[in-house]
């Protein structure tokens, strides 16, 4: 079965989005900007959101993490909860 680990930043609008997406591809931490910008309880972990398997996160979710590349910023998202940055740590498919 497969199975993949991956960290999220979740916020309520595309335009915040887009912005920290910017910042991290300029270099900022993923992390930092997790803790310091998600409204995810994960924010508080880096945005870690430990392993997974298909089905477990909302469809939006599963599209992105078992076909993106790895450790490439993907989003935003858009899913009920509002609008992700994604980012695949690991995956066996």
């Amino acid at each position: 079965m497969a199975r993949a680990t991956a960290r999220h930043i979740l916020v309520a609008s595309e335009a915040k989005c887009n912005e920290l997406k910017a910042a991290i591809e300029a270099g900022a931490d993923f992390a930092q900007v997790a803790k310091d910008n998600s409204t995810c309880p994960s924010g508080r972990n880096g945005g870690d959101l430990g392993s997974f398997g298909p089905g477990q996160m909302v469809k939006e979710f599963d599209t992105v993490v078992f076909s993106a590349p790895l450790n490439v910023v993907q989003g935003p998202v858009k899913t009920q909860f509002g609008y992700h940055l994604l980012e695949v740590t690991s995956r066996q498919d």
